[in-house]
């Protein structure tokens, strides 16, 4: 399957929440696929779908050393967190040449539709936990630098002009 672009920012629909999916399909499936392969010609640690345009709240991540782990989700959500914290640089195809330093919860375990249409839930650490927590948050309608205080946001943003 081909690999899908990304929407540029500041694409209204990065902003935007995704619809919930209610019932799995194997067009749902299908899209999960061109993600992973989306993903892995980043190369990348996850995608949402909304970054390519399905506004759907399907994500995939896959912090794997060797690929191949993909986690498909649908209608994922974090439902504990932990205390302590991991710092990990983040950035996005949807908005590249930039990045940023973003202190996140070092473990989170989230509930989820598997491919199967199974509900699950599924504990995420270290830079799973990352990843699946910057996956959420597109689906909501943030971008990672949304967790940054407004100067350190503004002066990415301006960055991220001047490289287009």
């Amino acid at each position: 399957m081909p690999k899908r672009p990304f929407l540029p920012w500041p694409d209204k629909r990065l902003r935007t929440p995704a619809d919930p999916v209610d019932t799995l399909t194997d067009d749902h499936r299908a899209i999960w696929d061109d993600m992973i392969e989306t993903m892995d010609a980043m190369p990348g640690l996850g995608l949402a779908a909304p970054q390519i345009g399905v506004m759907l709240r399907l994500a995939v991540v896959d912090a794997s050393d060797a690929r191949g782990q993909a986690i498909r989700m649908a209608n994922p959500e974090i439902i504990a967190a932990s205390a302590d914290l991991n710092t990990y640089p983040e950035a996005s195809p949807n908005l590249p040449g930039v990045s940023a330093k973003i202190t996140r919860p070092a473990r989170v375990t989230v509930a989820f539709t598997d491919a199967m249409g199974m509900r699950v839930r599924q504990e995420f650490v270290d830079l799973w936990a990352t990843s699946v927590q910057h996956q959420i948050d597109h689906l909501a309608g943030r971008m990672y630098f949304d967790n940054l205080g407004k100067v350190k946001r503004d002066m990415l943003l301006k960055k991220a002009r001047k490289a287009r």
